[in-house]
């Protein structure tokens, strides 16, 4: 049985794939555990998929499946997550920012709350682009004041659930998947209202070694902010 499935949503990530995957197998052999990686590629035009493919042909855990007609971090993720096998989900960036040596941190805190992430925000997180750093904290500050939930990195995008929970929740409400990093904060909204708990341990951000970044801070600060505030509105907010 497949202990984790790893999501792996892709877009122009050709010189960072490879060594990602074969990372996250190299964690997966030291802690003695079965992983399977699910990357999902918007049919990046630099060729993503089929440097992954022949990399790794003949390799069952690894599974490539590349999206024609839509695009999207959050959709790739949900398609990544119907299509996992493993007992939990990890979803991670595929920049090389998410250290694979927190998998199986990730999924023994999942054995104790319902959703396990990987926080920079706590003590021993942080990130390496120290602007970025500050501004995405004060933004988490704000939101975890407008939220009232005990979660202290609302972006995180690096985490663990159990497969089969989150399914219950992406078969229940089909916006949930939708937009860019602001699905996160639907999916940790979803969990509290469930009556699920968090648990959140240190990771640190690393700079990509290759390629270009593709969130820009202040058109995603616009977008975050009128999503947060959207979702305050919503009736499915815990009260304090």
């Amino acid at each position: 049985m497949i202990d984790i499935s790893v999501i792996l949503p892709t877009y122009n990530e050709k010189g960072n794939i490879i060594p990602l995957i074969k990372s996250i197998f190299r964690t997966a052999l030291f802690a003695k555990a079965k992983y399977e990686a699910i990357v999902v590629d918007d049919s990046s035009p630099d060729g993503t998929a089929v440097v992954c493919k022949h990399a790794f042909r003949g390799k069952r855990s690894v599974r490539v499946f590349v999206r024609k007609k839509e695009r999207g971090l959050a959709s790739a993720i949900w398609f990544g997550v119907q299509k996992a096998r493993g007992k939990q989900v990890v979803v991670m960036d595929t920049d090389l920012s998410h250290d694979p040596s927190v998998i199986p941190k990730l999924g023994e805190a999942c054995r104790k709350a319902t959703l396990a992430i990987g926080s920079r925000y706590i003590t021993g997180g942080g990130m390496e682009n120290s602007r970025r750093y500050w501004l995405s904290r004060f933004f988490n500050i704000y939101l975890r004041l407008l939220f009232h939930l005990p979660v202290t990195d609302f972006l995180s995008g690096f985490f663990c659930v159990d497969r089969k929970f989150i399914l219950s929740l992406g078969n229940s409400d089909a916006g949930l998947f939708a937009g860019y990093g602001d699905y996160f904060m639907r999916l940790i909204t979803k969990v509290k209202q469930a009556g699920g708990t968090f648990y959140e341990i240190p990771v640190y951000y690393r700079n990509r070694p290759y390629g270009e970044s593709k969130s820009r801070f202040i058109p995603m600060f616009i977008s975050y902010t009128i999503a947060s505030l959207k979702l305050r509105g919503t009736d499915e907010l815990p009260k304090r």
